[in-house]
């Protein structure tokens, strides 16, 4: 099982790694057409991600995540932005999600090691997931067929 105190770590500085990430997106050049949104709005999707993971991580909500992403990419899409920067922000999303555990996973047993490790991979498993699902939301609205 994965280590709540983690997940609540996470969750509870979820407005810290969010500030870092729009940073990141906002200044990065494969991210760029994101300047479109808002910073407000930008602060409220990726928030939104930080401070509900635990519960996605979760099997009974994976559902929600898989239509949340579903509904991510067709909205994208009719935004108008590119698949690419799609991805990339998702990509920089998990990226400062996993430099955050990394950095402040205050690991002080091989237990809390053990459950550290089993969360990167639980993570890096909900967003290989979530750019899949983005995708194939994506790929619907653009006539691409599945």
């Amino acid at each position: 099982m994965i280590s709540r105190k983690l997940v609540k770590m996470i969750e509870e500085h979820a407005e810290q790694i969010t500030q870092g990430l729009l940073k990141d997106i906002q200044t990065n050049p494969k991210t760029n057409s994101y300047q479109q949104f808002s910073a407000e709005e930008m602060y409220s999707r990726a928030y939104t991600v930080y401070k509900n993971l635990g519960e996605w991580l979760v099997d009974t909500k994976r559902a929600e995540a898989q239509k949340r992403y579903l509904d991510l990419g067709r909205r994208r899409f009719e935004e108008k932005i590119p698949v690419s920067h799609v991805i990339f922000a998702l990509v920089l999303t998990r990226n400062h999600l996993l430099k955050y555990i990394n950095m402040f996973g205050l690991v002080d047993t091989a237990l809390e090691l053990h459950r550290e490790l089993e969360l990167f991979n639980l993570v890096t498993e909900f967003f290989d997931n979530a750019i899949y699902y983005t995708v194939r939301g994506y790929e619907e609205m653009s006539g691409v067929k599945q």
